[in-house]
Formats: C-alpha cells, sequence, structure tokens
C-alpha cells in the first residue's frame, strides 16, 4: 500500500500536460517499447557499427597488432583474392540451395498439417516440427556425422543398392543445414496456410479446377510470402554457419569459418569484420529486394 501511494503521488508530481499525454494508449505502448528499444539499439546496431569500423582498421605484418589507422585493404584483399571470392560464392550458393530444399520439404509438411490433418494431430504435428529445436544444436550436426560417414547407417542402407554415403563435403554440409533450419521453413509456412479458408478450396473444386491448378494458381501465390519469411531464416543462417561445415564438411570453406579462423588462431580481427559484412550486406539487399515485391506486408 506504501508502495501505491509513493506511485500515486510521483503521478501527481507530474505536470497535467504529461499526465494527459501518459493516459493515451500510443503514449504508453511507446514508454513500455522504449528500454528494448534502446538495448537493441545499443546491443544490436552498436554491435554492428563496431563491427563496420573494425573492418576499416588494419593488422601490423610483424607484430600482428591492430593499426587503428582507416584503410580499405581488407575489403581490397576480398574483392581481388580469388580464394575469397569462391569462398563467397560457395556460401551463397549453399545458403541458396538449403532455402530450395527446405522450402520443397516444408510445403508439403506444412500443407498437410494445416489442410489435412485433424485438429489433434496438428497439435501433435506442430511438437514433432518443434522437437528437433530441443535438441544441441552439435549432438544434431554429429548424429548427421555419425549417419555420413563409412560404414554408417545411409552407407549400410544404400550399400545393397550399389550407392553408397555422400561422406563428408560441400552434400553433406547441405543435408546438415537443411535438416537444422527446416522447422524455420515448416512453421511460417503452415502459419500462412492456416490462415487460407477452406472456401477457397471448394471454390477452385466447384468451378472445375483439379488439384495441381489450385496449388498452382491459388495456393502457392497466398502462401508465397510465408514462404519469403521462411526463406529469410533458413538462407541468414545457413550464411552464417560454420559449425556444421567444421563437422560435416570435409576441406571445405564457407565464409563463417574464415571469420572464426581469422579472429582466433590469425587474431586478425579488421579482416575477420571485413568478412563478416558480406553477409550482413547480403541480408540488407535481400530484404530490400524482399520488401519491394511487397510480400512482407501480406505476412
Amino acid at each position: 500500500m506504501n508502495l501505491l501511494r509513493r506511485l500515486g503521488r510521483g503521478f501527481l508530481a507530474i505536470p497535467r500536460s504529461g499526465r494527459r499525454l501518459l493516459r493515451r494508449p500510443g503514449a504508453r505502448v511507446g514508454l513500455l517499447l522504449l528500454p528494448p528499444m534502446l538495448w537493441l539499439g545499443v546491443a544490436y546496431l552498436g554491435a554492428l557499427g563496431a563491427l563496420f569500423i573494425t573492418s576499416l582498421w588494419g593488422q601490423n605484418s610483424f607484430t600482428g597488432t591492430i593499426e587503428r589507422v582507416w584503410t580499405l585493404d581488407n575489403f581490397h584483399d576480398l574483392l581481388t583474392i580469388e580464394v575469397y571470392r569462391t569462398i563467397t560464392f560457395r556460401t551463397l550458393g549453399i545458403a541458396a540451395l538449403v532455402t530450395v530444399v527446405d522450402a520443397v520439404l516444408a510445403f508439403p509438411i506444412a500443407l498437410y498439417m494445416a489442410k489435412v490433418a485433424s485438429p489433434r494431430l496438428q497439435r501433435l504435428l506442430v511438437i514433432a516440427v518443434l522437437m528437433p529445436l530441443w535438441a544441441s544444436y552439435l549432438v544434431k550436426a554429429y548424429a548427421w556425422r555419425g549417419l555420413l560417414s563409412q560404414n554408417g547407417l545411409i552407407d549400410s542402407i544404400a550399400s545393397p543398392f550399389g550407392l553408397g554415403t555422400p561422406g563428408y563435403g560441400l552434400m553433406a554440409t547441405t543435408i546438415t543445414l537443411a535438416y537444422l533450419w527446416l522447422p524455420y521453413m515448416i512453421l511460417p509456412i503452415y502459419a500462412g496456410l492456416e490462415r487460407l479458408p477452406d472456401s477457397l478450396f471448394e471454390a477452385s473444386a466447384d468451378l472445375g479446377g483439379k488439384s495441381a491448378m489450385t496449388l498452382r494458381r491459388i495456393v502457392l501465390p497466398m502462401v508465397f510470402p510465408a514462404v519469403v519469411a521462411g526463406s529469410i531464416f533458413t538462407f541468414s543462417l545457413s550464411m552464417g554457419d560454420y559449425i556444421a561445415v567444421r563437422i560435416v564438411g570435409g576441406t571445405g570453406q564457407l565464409l563463417g569459418n574464415v571469420v572464426y579462423d581469422n579472429q582466433g588462431a590469425a587474431n586478425n580481427l579488421p579482416f575477420a569484420a571485413a568478412v563478416a559484412t558480406i553477409p550482413v550486406v547480403v541480408m540488407v539487399v535481400y530484404l530490400a529486394a524482399v520488401r519491394r515485391t511487397g510480400a512482407l506486408e501480406n505476412l
């Protein structure tokens, strides 16, 4: 009660114009969101600012110490040294392939969950989709390492048919990442399909539309924003990953590995920061392109 009295006296101490402002719902929501928005600005935008500033510094080739002198040498090396261009295109290609694979796998699963399964089965399937997220990232990645190894489960099943395991490499990295991020594609598509009224399917059937035509001309255009939302997760997470490729990637490298190696063993923070700006710039361009299509406005 004493606390309430003090709060009441504090409120009365505010000028009348300020009290009128606080009574507005928008002002109260703004005050409620102010602390997390400030934290986001300091922690996230501040970290990005520090990243870009560090990428413009250099490293003494003899002592290895960071020289806080403005230079574009790090970006010059990224553009002119062939190995870094190759790693960049490889990373973008794997991220795009993982996104396509997840979209192809997620759509029929989400369609069954949203439009075919009973309400009870829907809840069970949602739990089943979320359940892999409860396990550790490393446990799942090392599980795929065991599956893809020589004499592993995949090799044992495929051997009688004259086939074998793909082994460790870029294909194994793609398979592992597609498995890891599949729930992030299923859930947005499921949410988008669940919002579609069943009357659209009935109207299409009444007009003589076959199932394939209904999916192609009605369902896919309307669920496209949900696919875009899922692709933001799968593409960005795949582009920034560096652990899976170390576990199942063999000798292949992605941008995340270059950042990790330069930040760790090489202790070249400016160059690591320059490499880390590539995924940031790519995602900014991707989000800008997606926003211009209007896909995100319909989510």
